[in-house]
């Protein structure tokens, strides 16, 4: 970048000790050219410095997504899930557990077909029992 930057001064100095009148017309396109350049030398500069941060700034999410994945390999922070068959188009539907729980009524439905899969009543029948697993990485616990 700087070697850009000095061979535009170096053409500088070679305009400047050929006398040409800067009032001339040789001398106006010289002038004008030797500008131009410098301004590309410029922003040529300033597009470097630019491409240097948005490569240190996607180092670092790269870092922090690295991280982030181990961790949840670690089996750090993994959220706990249902997980019930849709006896209708056969998609695997998830949902929190605090459902069974819940005071109210509620009814999960399939995101494909809109299929009431689970209910938490006693008098709803689900086509497989749902079964507590971890977000993630798969790994299912015992049935409920």
């Amino acid at each position: 970048m700087s070697d850009l930057k000095s061979k535009v001064a170096y053409l500088q100095g070679l305009a400047s000790g050929m006398n040409v009148e800067a009032d001339s017309k040789e001398g106006k396109l010289l002038g004008g050219i030797i500008d131009v350049l410098d301004e590309f030398a410029e922003s040529f500069s300033e597009l470097e410095e630019s491409q240097e941060q948005l490569e240190e700034y996607v180092e670092t999410l790269d870092e922090d997504l690295y991280t982030l994945e181990n961790d949840m390999h670690d089996g750090e922070d993994l959220e706990e899930y249902m997980e019930v068959d849709c006896p209708r188009c056969g998609e695997t539907v998830l949902f929190d557990p605090g459902i069974i729980e819940d005071e109210d009524i509620i009814e999960v439905t399939c995101p494909n077909c809109d299929e009431v899969v689970f209910v938490n009543d006693d008098d709803f029948e689900t086509a497989d029992e749902p079964e507590i697993l971890h977000s993630r990485n798969s790994v299912i616990e015992e049935d409920i």
